[in-house]
């Protein structure tokens, strides 16, 4: 008999490494901070003057040191709930900030006016359910953070098997990191329309009543009702979608992160309300589009994109291809404008001084 040799720790101590872990992870805060993988890279290029490969080198030591000294899985999660506060519950948050200090300008720039302001009194005024839906749909976000650290702990620590995500030294090529976002974005664009269509619209679904009663009760859309709706709905229309495309392809930490950015910030305006959005990225489209199924009853526009939706025939209102013709019209006329604006400007002369 070795003396020396280890004992494996039996199933219930696997168990409650599992439960303590995600105390280990946040009782240090800062050590937490420091661990979010996009800082180094937002930090590094802002505040040097140094070349971009050089740059570059500095971010693949820092993230290698990043990994080397800290759980992969500690990275992963604390990265994660990094990446969501700061694409889309800080924007949220200051969204909702902003109708609530200015209505009479917010009202302005709601794509429904008075009915899209958060404490207006379409929505039961100050007291009504803005702080409900604020504070469900933050629980949703850490909810959907706490799966993605279920599944990689049963991935590597009760099943012994590779981790769900990369998580490794060697940075992606950026073809490599676009090739991944484009079949990433795809895939959750028909696992959301598939989702969301027959598993929360079909008459003999469970979870129909509860994505009714939970989020279309909400009168208009405002950032927050993005993530908002009953738990178990939350994580069929938004967990499973976004999070089984970097499974099943098994992404780069670091392109998880860039594809949960995209993510993040389109879940924050889609669902703004606003009618002034960034129109390069179609993004008025896609808002249309989900207030349009939001406030529709959802009978149509299930897809996020709304891609699915076209070639599935269930678009209410514009389509997205109707979308980029117009998107691309504007902007043949904005060139125009600038053409002609140029040409004035060459033809008019200063006046001598006599």
């Amino acid at each position: 008999m070795n003396i020396f040799q280890t004992a494996q720790p039996s199933l219930l101590e696997r168990a409650w490494l599992v439960v303590r872990y995600p105390y280990d992870v946040f009782r240090h805060p800062l050590d937490a901070l420091l661990s979010v993988p996009a800082l180094s890279f937002l930090i590094i290029p802002t505040f040097s003057s140094y070349s971009t490969s050089l740059n570059l080198l500095f971010f693949y030591v820092t993230w290698s040191t990043l990994i080397l000294s800290n759980s992969p899985l500690k990275i992963e999660i604390v990265g994660t709930l990094g990446i969501r506060v700061l694409f889309y519950l800080l924007p949220a948050l200051g969204f909702l900030a902003f109708d609530a200090a200015t209505p009479n300008l917010a009202v302005k720039l709601k794509e429904h006016g008075e009915t899209a302001l958060p404490r207006g009194e379409e929505q039961g005024g100050p007291k009504g359910r803005w702080w409900k839906v604020a504070l469900i749909s933050t629980a949703n976000v850490l909810l959907g953070v706490a799966m993605q650290s279920c599944v990689e702990l049963l991935f590597t620590r009760v099943l012994h098997i590779r981790s769900a995500l990369k998580v490794t030294t060697t940075l992606p090529m950026p073809w490599g990191i676009a090739i991944d976002l484009i079949r990433g974005l795809f895939l959750r664009e028909i696992l959301s329309y598939v989702l969301h269509r027959y598993a929360l619209h079909h008459a003999d679904s469970p979870l129909t009543e509860y994505h009714m009663n939970w989020q279309h009760a909400i009168t208009a859309p405002f950032a927050f009702v993005a993530n908002y709706d009953h738990p178990l709905a939350y994580l069929v229309r938004v967990f499973l979608p976004t999070y089984l495309p970097a499974l099943l392809f098994r992404f780069h930490l670091l392109t998880y992160h860039m594809y949960l950015a995209v993510v993040s910030l389109e879940e924050t305006f889609a669902y703004s309300g606003y009618n002034v959005l960034p129109s390069g990225l179609i993004l008025g489209g896609i808002a249309r589009r989900q207030e349009r199924h939001l406030m529709g009853e959802g009978k149509g526009n299930y897809s996020c994109l709304g891609i699915v939706d076209f070639v599935a025939g269930t678009s209410l209102g514009e389509n997205v291809v109707e979308d980029v013709r117009e998107e691309a019209e504007n902007n043949r006329v904005r060139e125009r404008a600038k053409g002609r604006a140029k040409g004035v400007g060459r033809k008019q002369k200063p006046r001598s001084r006599s």
